[in-house]
């Protein structure tokens, strides 16, 4: 309740996307009056947030998620793309998306293209203050590393695409772990791939780091090894006394299979449409071997080590000329 002397008043710190209902008295030396009719308002949406760590792109389509800072609900969502070049700064709008219902918007973008993304939240007061600008480039497949599955041991560093391991031999480790961990595979996946057509990402390795790198379901067990079940697909390097061994597992089985260089940066091709997973060792531009599978769902990057070493993931790549040339 406030008392002003004039007949308007300015109503500050008020919450975010809330109604609220107002009303005025007069008062005098006799008294108080009856109040007035009540007016209703509501104020604007507080700015969305958008988690970069769950936008996902490729080369014609992002999928972009974002949270609201509102406890009510809002009406929708409109988000705003600024293409990139070098003769603008980005801060003209070249399209808006409007009339989103939820947290989160499948995007068709040009590829080869830079754009900043920006959110709005709308209800009956109007709009938001734009959410702060995540940056998206369409040169390839991009996704991030699902901190929440990785194995207790496993660690993700700084540059968020790096994962590594110091020590194996706690595997009943008292490391908190969380519902959706793998608990043996010491192994984390990717963020989902939700895009049909081509995906080309890099994996660096040392070449005497043990480990499991491929695709798996979101439902692929986390009590068991990647490869070794119907719902991953995995290339396995592991050392042997006489040689480098190589293994490409689904369902655990694998075909004997002899690499003369052993690879240190493996390129892995994703084709949805032709049915196809496929590893290369891409120093060389080689083709190691490629899985035929009709994938019933989309698929997560996945990764393991074997033996305490680090693997380092590359993303937003163009697919190689070369993979055609199997």
């Amino acid at each position: 309740m406030l008392k002003v002397k004039e007949t308007y008043c300015t109503i500050s710190n008020l919450l975010p996307n809330t109604q609220y209902e107002f009303w005025v008295s007069a008062l005098n030396a006799s008294g108080i009056s009856p109040p007035s009719e009540r007016a209703v308002y509501v104020t604007a949406p507080s700015p969305p947030i958008i988690k970069s760590k769950k936008i996902r792109s490729c080369e014609n389509a992002a999928l972009v998620c974002w949270e609201s800072g509102d406890v009510n609900p809002v009406d929708s969502y409109t988000v705003e793309l600024s293409k990139l070049t070098d003769e603008e700064n980005g801060n003209t709008i070249t399209e808006s998306i409007v009339g989103i219902p939820n947290c989160e918007a499948l995007i068709h973008l040009q590829p080869a293209q830079s754009y900043r993304i920006c959110v709005k939240a709308l209800n009956l007061a109007g709009s938001s203050e734009r959410s702060e600008p995540v940056l998206i480039h369409t040169t390839g497949t991009y996704f991030c590393l699902n901190e929440d599955t990785a194995h207790p041991l496993l660690a993700i560093l700084d540059d968020g695409f790096t994962i590594a391991c110091d020590e194996l031999e706690n595997l009943e480790c008292d490391l908190p772990v969380y519902d959706n961990s793998f608990t043996r595979c010491i192994g984390i996946l990717g963020s989902l791939i939700p895009f049909p057509g081509k995906h080309y990402w890099e994996v660096e390795a040392e070449e005497d780091t043990e480990y499991r790198i491929g695709v798996a379901f979101e439902n692929t067990p986390r009590h068991g090894y990647l490869g070794a079940n119907n719902s991953s697909w995995c290339m396995r390097h592991i050392i042997t006394p006489s040689r480098h061994k190589y293994e490409f597992l689904h369902s655990g089985m694998t075909p004997d299979i002899r690499i003369t260089v052993p690879p240190t940066k493996i390129g892995i091709l994703l084709d949805y449409e032709s049915y196809r997973l496929s590893f290369y060792n891409a120093d060389i531009a080689q083709h190691l071997y490629t899985f035929n599978s009709h994938f019933q769902h989309y698929v997560h990057p996945c990764f393991a080590l074997e033996t305490p070493g680090t693997l380092k993931v590359h993303t937003g790549i163009t697919v190689p000329p070369w993979t055609t040339l199997l």
